[in-house]
């Protein structure tokens, strides 16, 4: 079954713990702290994989966690850095942010590419020691790893499209000309999925041909198959319109030729632009009136016309070299570039913010993302550790803020389910 659209959230994992341990030795009076950082979390990484074309073990598994970091140990001993998570996926493959749209990764190449960050590992209590707090009781938690509701969503590589109506020959001539062999019958939508083939000039010379199931009036907006692998073709360097150009299904060749550039207009006025050769199929049981006819339609527009029998073999020789000869000429595959961070991710201050409301039980409440991991480094026990607390508090402008809104001596504070009493 070809899928090629798919969502998943992927996490990367939580950096390990810093210890917190005193050097215990025999003969070492006063050893210090000791306690080892934590190791990173395992990052989740996308690799393209040229053995896979499809996306379909990805409705079956949807999440993919990297594993944490070790935490540290005593002796100054560091926690392993987790191993990473490899995601395989089909070459071609796009990665997005699943709300935002944004475009996280083009895996067009072999090239790996990082999609969610492990956290970073915490320091152990031997960071934390100076000539005035020389027993810290406290080190810092891990940080955790990113976390993302992802979209796959698959672009085939191929070089040339072939775009047409349904059983006009498209597959007949992509298994004319390559290996592939696409299923043929006189039936319409006899090609449900989207068919490569490599088609070899010589030794040291090839392209890609992707056999598009057929479209019909309405694809762009939904109706038939066409519109679901429309997609497909936006990669291709090339577009080869084929036409059944006998009429034998009772169509007019050029409405046929206008409806679906109308559709590939409407999905994409980019699409619409790419260079196109046009093939005329079925000539071997069309009248030279109706060839000429459409050849002289087609050459008025501006257009490159091959008469071909895809079945017969006859004229596909000639169209596969023009192919091949204005390939030479265009530009590179089409490749999507990331798009960039929105500014107010990366401003200065963001992993700052906070929130403070007071409640009808006249608590002061403050909310911030940053807060649990700050009072899961604080050693309610120790006095240095709340010392730290207070500091990162009076920092950030929390308390300046507590007190522009009028707090007053033993008023309580609740951060994330931890309260005090206020001091001054």
């Amino acid at each position: 079954m070809f899928v090629d659209q798919a969502f998943i959230r992927v996490r990367a994992g939580k950096g390990g713990d810093g210890a917190v341990s005193f050097h215990r030795e025999k003969y070492v009076a006063a050893g210090g702290p000791d306690g080892g950082d934590g190791g990173r979390g395992g990052n989740v990484i996308f690799v393209a994989d040229t053995n896979k074309t499809t996306l379909m073990e990805f409705k079956y598994k949807t999440k993919y966690i990297a594993p944490d970091g070790e935490p540290g140990r005593a002796r100054q001993c560091s926690g392993r850095a987790a191993e990473d998570l490899l995601v395989r996926v089909p070459l071609g493959t796009l990665v997005r942010e699943k709300e935002s749209g944004r475009l996280l990764a083009d895996l067009s190449d072999g090239e790996p590419v990082v999609i969610a960050r492990g956290g970073r590992g915490g320091w152990g209590n031997q960071h934390f020691a100076t000539p005035t707090r020389q027993i810290p009781r406290f080190s810092k938690p891990g940080l955790p790893g990113e976390e993302l509701d992802l979209k796959l969503e698959l672009k085939l590589l191929a070089d040339v499209g072939l775009v047409g109506f349904p059983n006009v020959g498209k597959s007949t001539l992509v298994s004319m000309v390559s290996a592939a062999k696409p299923k043929i019958a006189n039936y319409h939508f006899t090609t449900l999925t989207p068919v490569l083939g490599v088609v070899r000039i010589d030794s040291e010379k090839s392209f890609v041909m992707a056999d598009i199931p057929g479209l019909i009036e309405g694809a762009s907006e939904g109706v038939g198959l066409g519109h679901e692998f429309l997609r497909h073709v936006e990669r291709c360097r090339l577009m080869v319109h084929i036409v059944d150009v006998s009429g034998c299904e009772g169509r007019d060749p050029i409405e046929d030729f206008d409806l679906i550039n109308r559709e590939l207009q409407n999905f994409s006025g980019d699409l619409a632009q790419r260079p196109m050769l046009v093939a005329a199929n079925k000539c071997d049981i069309a009248t030279e009136a109706q060839i000429e006819a459409f050849r002289g339609e087609i050459e008025r527009r501006g257009y490159r016309f091959f008469p071909i029998s895809a079945a017969t073999r006859s004229g596909v020789d000639a169209l596969i070299d023009a192919v091949a000869a204005a390939l030479d000429e265009l530009p590179p595959m089409l490749r999507y570039e990331p798009d960039p961070i929105p500014v107010e991710e990366v401003a200065p201050g963001d992993s700052r913010r906070f929130e403070i409301t007071r409640g009808d039980d006249g608590i002061y409440y403050i909310k911030a993302d940053w807060m649990p991991r700050i009072l899961a480094s604080v050693n309610m026990d120790d006095y240095e550790s709340l010392q730290y607390l207070q500091r990162t508090l009076q920092n950030t402008g929390i308390i300046d803020r507590l007190e522009e809104m009028g707090i007053q001596e033993n008023d309580t504070v609740d951060i994330d389910g931890f309260e005090f009493d206020y001091l001054r």
